[in-house]
């Protein structure tokens, strides 16, 4: 089951109490007080894991609370501090603060780590408020109290490349075709339920990571269909490949559906270069002229066919150079088999 998106209920530590003590030892009849200091309780931290691709971990275990520190003990001796609770998340995962939105931290690379409560500091111990005027203190403090909050986690996809296209455009297809990842491939619309990442070789240990989300039909920003769910793991890829069937009867339709929909859900996404990518290549009437849209802010459009591999290696080279190189400004003309 993928689950890119959670709400947790996170405690850190309370700070252990001080103690009030004094010496009491034949040889120290006025020994003096020797309260110890509590223990600092443990922190709640989100550390990433490269072996975890969801937050499933996270769908049935809402509350999490770190271990408190304990009291401090006669003869001047601290309290144990609580031991740090460190949860796994991710690769791209995204902290907020539920209640006033703040970001708390990204999670990006394997070690990332970000504190999202912090233990309570251990309360003195009488020994530290002994004086000249005041030599037998017999108070301490408590322990402070920690921090505690719901967290909103919200996992993005790392990927170079994100493909967008209407369900059954050949997205799952040509990832297959170009990676080895394996997703279900069907006659029949919304076969992709979750989001796939494939990562893509080419010569030269070359490689990049393709992203494949759930089909985008008119309406997704508004939460139509599946797609709308996955658009935020194509926010963090440097470039998207627009996905328009080759044998489509009104691409310019499909495009700018497409091109709605983005827009419709982030400004930001909408900004991205893109290239236009018309599949099923294969399914062309011979002799039958190459597909085009009106795409002037398209920085390349290409027609090819996953099952047959026409025209797959010059779009690789030319995602990688955008994605990847950022060799050339040139742009990427239509290509044609």
């Amino acid at each position: 089951m993928f689950l890119d998106h959670s709400v947790i209920s996170v405690r850190a530590g309370r700070g252990g109490p001080g103690a009030t003590s004094f010496r009491r030892e034949s040889y120290a009849p006025h020994g003096g007080p020797d309260g110890g200091d509590g223990g600092r309780g443990g922190d709640v931290i989100l550390e990433v894991d490269p072996n975890l691709a969801t937050l499933l971990d996270f769908r049935y275990r809402q509350e999490y609370h770190a271990e408190d520190g304990n009291k401090g003990s006669g003869s001047n001796r601290t309290g144990r501090s609580g031991e740090d609770l460190v949860l796994r998340v991710p690769p791209g995962t995204l902290a907020r603060d539920v209640e006033t939105g703040e970001t708390l931290g990204e999670l990006l690379n394997p070690g990332d780590r970000v504190v999202v409560a912090r233990g309570g500091r251990g309360g003195r111990g009488n020994a530290y408020f002994a004086t000249a005027t005041n030599q037998a203190p017999r108070h301490s403090q408590p322990g402070e109290d920690s921090e505690q909050r719901k967290v909103e986690l919200e996992l993005k996809l790392i990927a170079d490349v994100g493909l967008v296209g209407e369900p059954n455009a050949g997205k799952s297809t040509f990832l297959s075709a170009v990676s080895k990842a394996t997703p279900k491939v069907a006659d029949y619309p919304f076969t992709t339920l979750t989001p796939n990442l494939g990562v893509v070789q080419l010569s030269g240990e070359r490689t990049f990571v393709v992203a494949d989300i759930p089909g985008i039909i008119e309406g997704a920003h508004e939460g139509k269909g599946l797609g709308h769910q996955f658009l935020r793991h194509i926010e963090r890829t440097r470039t998207l490949a627009l996905l328009v069937p080759g044998d489509s009867l009104e691409p310019q339709t499909v495009y700018g559906q497409l091109r709605s929909e983005l827009e419709s859900h982030s400004k930001e996404l909408a900004a991205k270069p893109f290239c236009v990518v018309f599949t099923k290549a294969d399914l062309l009437p011979p002799g039958w002229p190459p597909p085009s849209v009106d795409a002037p802010e398209a920085w390349g459009q290409f027609l090819l066919s996953s099952v047959s591999h026409q025209g797959l290696d010059p779009l690789l080279e030319a995602l990688w150079a955008r994605a990847i190189a950022r060799e050339t400004e040139e742009v990427v003309e239509f290509w044609e088999p």
